[in-house]
């Protein structure tokens, strides 16, 4: 079981992830709606793993990839994105995350990379 912190601005997608993640034993330590509120959250609950969204309002998701990182070079970060954001992923990955899920996602899509991720 791990700890993770959801940051995505849709409420809609934070349920849905919190749902599955729980239903896969882990525990949603916290959630946030933009990258600025998920830093301070990540700075006080030092989660496992960490679901970032890219696209949101405030501070987005590679902005927090390079935040996070900067904080924590061992952060394990999964990045969610829209289907069509082929070049804001490979810009994530090359910044330190660890993979990465398109939206819609499938529950075994992400129970996978989650198990992937905390098994390295």
């Amino acid at each position: 079981m791990a700890s993770i912190l959801i940051i995505d601005d849709s409420r809609t997608s934070r349920k849905i992830l919190k749902e599955v993640l729980e239903r896969a034993g882990h525990e949603v330590v916290g959630e946030a709606a933009n990258g600025e509120e998920g830093i301070g959250l990540y700075r006080e609950l030092k989660p496992d793993l960490v679901t970032l969204d890219i696209t949101m309002p405030v501070m987005n998701g590679l902005e927090a990839l390079e935040h996070l990182m900067e904080e924590d070079k061992n952060v394990k970060v999964i990045m969610i994105t829209a289907a069509g954001q082929k070049e804001k992923m490979v810009k994530a990955i090359k910044e330190g995350a660890a993979d990465f899920i398109t939206k819609p996602f499938e529950v075994e899509q992400v129970i996978e990379a989650v198990n992937h991720l905390l098994e390295r």
